[in-house]
């Protein structure tokens, strides 16, 4: 689908020069801008090695994992319908913890792992449950105490002070997943959104009658 849209603005940017004259700036823009993407991608590769590697050095050190144990007691709150004991808590946690030091590429495989314990525990397996949909939406959200890829985007375009989005991520992510949170917690409570609890049976056939 995303490739069908840039091939579509594509192709009417195109169409548009023809029409209006502009076809060597359309030209001319496209050489341009394929040289400022391949001068900033280089730009970014040794901001990027440095942040993601502090970020790694912090996961090693266990950093991530005190976090870990700190969210543990949130998550049972906000998610009361997982059993304590259940993969999916400590994948859950995980992947957050992964997510506030900024550490996507670890993020990613635990938040797939935790939504596959999710629709375990999902007793409508055509329908996400409530625990689903908050999860997706605290990942979404997520509190990011040092957003790497921002900095080196920053760095990259000569910014005076890289670091200075610090404290507005950390202040815009937290009322972004608090927002998140209550929305969820309101929403499944609605008729609208109230999820019906599927029972399953067990009907006997065959027998003496």
């Amino acid at each position: 689908m995303i490739n069908a849209i840039w091939l579509g603005l594509i192709l009417i940017g195109i169409v548009i020069s023809m029409f209006t004259g502009n076809v060597q700036a359309v030209t001319d823009s496209v050489i341009s801008s394929s040289k400022t993407a391949v001068e900033i991608a280089i730009g970014l590769i040794g901001i990027m090695a440095f942040w993601l590697g502090l970020m790694k050095v912090a996961e090693e050190a266990g950093l991530v994992k005190a976090l870990g144990r700190g969210l543990r007691p949130i998550m049972k709150r906000l998610f009361p319908e997982i059993p304590e004991d259940h993969p999916a808590v400590g994948s859950i946690v995980a992947n957050v913890a992964a997510n506030f030091f900024g550490l996507g590429n670890a993020a990613t495989p635990l938040g797939i792992k935790a939504m596959q314990e999710l629709q375990e525990l999902n007793d409508n397996k055509e329908e996400a449950s409530n625990a689903m949909v908050l999860f997706l939406a605290i990942n979404t959200s997520s509190v990011t105490l040092i957003s790497s890829s921002v900095i080196a985007y920053r760095a990259a375009a000569n910014s005076a002070n890289v670091t200075e989005i610090i404290a507005p991520t950390i202040i815009a992510t937290a009322i972004s997943t608090i927002v998140a949170v209550v929305s969820c917690k309101v929403l499944q409570k609605l008729p609208t959104f109230k999820r019906e609890t599927v029972v399953k049976t067990d009907v006997a056939v065959g027998g003496d009658e």
